[in-house]
Parts: structure tokens; sequence; C-alpha cells
């Protein structure tokens, strides 16, 4: 392959991980290899003991990450023809919060035959939304103390985030708290694993544990408020030496070097977040512009130069995107998870053998028949919170709504239905950024749903009555991290000395733009009143019935109720 060099982007998602292969002085993408997780989320039932687990747990085994980097890294250089020695670094990405106690050895702790059979003693995903309670306590405490970090967050701590995931753990498997040496974010842990140094990103300790570059974390008298127990939990539980992304956090080991096939001595870059480093793979390196990761669930990713306090939004970490930036971040937890929960329990037999009979996928079906419907013409009006609200309200408590529904309502009408009510919070989301300073003045998007569903595109850029542009890589998340892993290397051994020189060259958009239909417009600004109206009464507290709803189900799940 001559003099070319080579940068590996390793990105690890809710379900599956995977590896891209990039030429550094062009952007073009090699290979790319996906391996899904063996055993993907466990929310029902712990397999090493048969242990039903409550309601609103997701973790995960830390076996499935070691298969990723075990199978796909081999793999894309074998189908490229790149020998190991062209290939000058590599980055690393997760889904965030997603954290894990290790033991002083950097062994999680479920690996431990002692641990097998317990379940805090495993990966807790982003989605693990059983930590609730603790987070819900912890924002009455920092709110009557008046903590200022709190405001950094739109007022409330996600129970998503690190601190009521490891309070939870101290609450109900205080031995499990006692036997880590450490908790650490799963992304810190594959960067050890593959050169055996603890480098704790700046991105998931300034998003998800309420690290502030200035100000560190939050005082331990006010841990101890929470928690005597808890006093100490950063210097004895965590770090305090935080590294900056675009940082290269060490080289490929031994052990990294027997797991990827990579030659040792090989740059990785400090770990980074999905989300956050597809934001220079889409080319965006100044203020104004917002992109959007459409998966599973969405984030919403924008730079600014001044600190503004946004209610509902996921945080504002000083260099948390790019360096010299105030980078921003809010969400929608439920995207193309609701689209599924649709699919898999709510369609009929009868469109199934119709799309098998088509050859067309189930969703690509109820694409083509929700695409022929006007914007309102179904009567319905639908909720986005099937799997909590992460932005504007931050609150795992609330569930999904629809209005409207009829004898004579279809399921296309209903999976338009569930499209539109995720622009509507796109919407939201949107108009709480401006309205406190940070002004949105073009927004790209990327991700699958972004690359493969022109219909929801359309109805985003008509119901937000915005352009929208979509970056040309199927795999941006896996593309800003070998971008990253190119800078982790430098330029004196053929990458970039920093992510602003990569994002001048790597990064490509596709010439398609979606444009908002200005008849179309006008209706959904009328049903997006309507979504406002929905969206308070529901979310801010005049009727909680959906709170209240959960904990009947809770009561009667657990033999409250007979």
């Amino acid at each position: 392959m001559g003099n070319r060099k080579y940068s590996l982007g390793i990105d690890f998602g809710s379900l599956s991980g995977r590896a891209l292969l990039v030429e550094v002085d062009t952007g073009r993408e090699v290979a790319t290899a996906v391996r899904n997780y063996t055993h993907g989320f466990i929310e029902d039932v712990l397999p090493a003991s048969g242990q039903r687990l409550p309601h609103d747990w997701t973790i995960q085994d830390p076996e499935d990450y070691i298969e990723v980097l075990r199978d796909t890294v081999p793999a894309v250089l074998k189908e490229a023809g790149v020998s190991p020695e062209d290939v000058i670094g590599v980055g690393i990405d997760f889904t965030a919060c997603t954290c894990l106690p290790i033991d002083a050895e950097g062994t999680p702790l479920c690996f431990l035959p002692e641990f097998r059979k317990e379940p805090h003693a495993y990966v807790k995903k982003w989605k693990h939304h059983a930590a609730q309670d603790e987070a819900n306590r912890l924002n009455a405490v920092a709110a009557r103390r008046g903590e200022a970090f709190l405001a950094r967050y739109g007022g409330k701590i996600s129970s998503e985030w690190l601190f009521p995931k490891i309070w939870q753990v101290l609450d109900e498997a205080p031995h499990i708290y006692t036997a880590a040496d450490r908790f650490l974010e799963a992304t810190d842990w594959i960067v050890l694993l593959l050169t055996g140094v603890e480098a704790r990103n700046s991105c998931t300790a300034g998003y998800k544990a309420m690290w502030h570059k200035r100000d560190g974390y939050p005082s331990n008298e006010f841990f101890k408020a929470l928690d005597p127990a808890l006093e100490h939990v950063v210097d004895e539980k965590l770090s305090r030496n935080i590294r900056p992304i675009g940082e290269k956090a060490g080289e490929i080991n031994a052990r990294g070097a027997e797991l990827t096939g990579l030659l040792p001595g090989t740059a990785v870059a400090v770990g980074n977040v999905d989300a956050h480093v597809a934001v220079p793979a889409v080319g965006i390196a100044e203020e104004g512009r917002m992109l959007m990761i459409m998966g599973t669930s969405t984030c919403h990713m924008i730079l600014g130069t001044e600190e503004h306090n946004v209610p509902g939004m996921c945080g504002v970490v000083e260099d948390g995107i790019l360096p010299g930036y105030l980078g921003y971040e809010a969400g929608q937890s439920c995207v193309g998870d609701h689209f599924d929960w649709f699919v898999r329990t709510c369609v009929p037999e009868s469109y199934r053998k119709e799309a098998e009979a088509r050859g067309l996928g189930i969703h690509a079906l109820l694409r083509e028949k929700a695409s022929v419907q006007k914007p309102g013409e179904s009567g319905l009006l639908a909720l986005d919170w099937w799997n909590g609200n992460r932005s504007v309200l931050v609150d795992v408590d609330l569930t999904g709504m629809m209005v409207g529904l009829t004898l004579a309502t279809r399921p296309e009408e209903i999976y338009r239905a569930l499209i539109e009510a995720t622009a509507y919070g796109t919407r939201m989301i949107i108009e709480t950024f401006e309205a406190n300073g940070v002004p949105v003045r073009e927004i790209l998007a990327c991700g699958g749903i972004a690359s493969k569903d022109p219909m929801m595109m359309q109805i985003y850029a008509d119901v937000t009555r915005r352009e929208f542009r979509i970056s040309a890589s199927d795999q941006t998340v896996a593309l800003g991290s070998a971008m990253f892993g190119a800078v982790a290397a430098g330029k004196a051994r053929g990458g970039y000395n920093s992510i602003f020189e990569a994002a001048r060259v790597m990064p490509r958009l596709k010439d398609l733009v979606y444009r908002p239909n200005p008849a179309h417009a006008e209706v959904y600004d009328r049903l997006y009143a309507e979504y406002r109206i929905l969206h308070d009464y529901f979310g801010r507290g005049e009727n909680d019935v959906m709170k209240r709803l959960k904990e009947i189900r809770r009561q009667a799940r657990e033999g409250g109720v007979t």
C-alpha cells in the first residue's frame, strides 16, 4: 500500500461494536467490520444466575467488548490488505455513561467467580434507569445546598450518569462497592485494556460525572451530605487525574497487541463518547452548527464560546467536544428504540407477510405506506417518552403517549406519529437552546437513520423549519474516533497535531440537503403547539399520571397488589 498511513476508529455502540480503518491523509474509509454483542442488553434475567432483574435495569457483560476487539480489528486489516505497521493510531469511543467496577488489576468484578452472579458487578449501560431514586435524592440535596454545578446540567443530574449509578451500588450491594478498587467508564477501560494506562477522559468526566475543568468534582462535603460512605468517593473510587480529549493516552502494549493484532507502540487516544467524537467527523470546528447523532437515541451537540445555563441540557463542558470551546449536549433517549418496539410488538402478521412477499424489511414497508400520508392526516399526536425524557425535562419516569387513536387507525399512521413525535422533541431542544443564548445556525445529522431514512429527515426539516445536511460516512462516529487516533499519533508519525487540522481533511458531507416544505411546516406548527401543551401538562407536574401508573405497575410486579 506504499507509504499510506492509516488510523483506526473503534466505536462501541449500544448493541454492537465496529472498527473502521481510515486513510489518514484523505479520510477515505478503507474497511469496516461489525461485531454484534453476544449478550447484548441484559434486562430481564442475569444469565450467570437465572436471577430476575428489577425493572429499569440494563447491564452488559464486558466480555462482549473484548470480542469486538478480537474480531473486528484483524478483520479490517485483512480486508484492506493493510499491514499493522502502517496503522499509526487508534481512537476509542463508547456510549455513556457506561460504567463498571474493577479490581486493582483492572479486571471487571463480574469476571471474578465470587461476583459472577452479582448484577451490580456488571457494566451499567447508559439506559440503566434503576438509579432514579438516587438521582432524585442527589438533585434534592444539591438544590438544598445551592450547589453551583447543578445549573451546568440544566438543573438536574440524570439517573443515567455516573454518581447515581455508583450510589445505587452502595445502597443495594455495599459489598460490591467495597470490593471495587475503582469505577471506570467503559471507554477508559478499553484504553486501559489496550495500553495498561488508566486515562480518564475529560468528556465523560465533564458530561456524566459532574467534573468541571476549573472547579473539579463537587466537594467531599457534598458527597458526605448524600451519604457519609461517599465522602471520599472521588479519591477512593475514581481519580482527579482527568486527561483532555485529543491527547495520546498511551501505546498498544503486549496484551493489546495480542487482542487486536496491532503492533506494540501504536498510539492510542484518550477515550471519548460516541456522540461527542462525531462532531469533528462532519467538519464542525466552530460555534453555531448543531450535530444530531440519530440512532437508538439521539444526541444533539453544539459548540459555543460563552457558558450559558440551558434548562434540561445534558451539560456544558469546557473543551468537552473540541479544545477552546464550550461543548453543549442535549438528547432524546428514545428514537430508533421506539420504532423498533413498535415493529416488534404492534405490527400485524398481514404486514409481515406483505413485506416478505415484496422482499422488503418491515421498516421499509411501513415507511413506504407512511410516506403517502399528509401531515396531520392521521389525526394522531404522540409524546416521544417511551424511554423517558432526557431533554428538556430530564425525567426517566415519564412514559410514551399517543392521542387520537380510532378503530380506523392504521399501523403506518402510528409509525409516522412516532417519527413526528421525535421531530417535535428535537424542535423543543433547538428552541430551548436558542431561548437561552445558544444560537443554532445550521443542523447536520449522522447515524443510521440520517443516512437511510429520507422520509424521516424530511419530516424533521418540515417540523423544525430548518435545513438538514447529512454526513457522507455511514460510520461517522467511528470516523471521529479514527481522527482522534491520527491526532494521538501526531504529525511526526504521519498524523495530525490537532483535531482542527484533521477536521479540514478527513470529513465528508453528502450533497443532499433536506429543506422544509412550507405547506407541511404550517400544519406541523399547529401540531407542535398541541405537542407543547401535552409536553408541559404531563411532563412538568400538572398531571403525574405516568409516574403513578409506573408505581402501580411496580407494586403489582413485586406482589404488593393482589
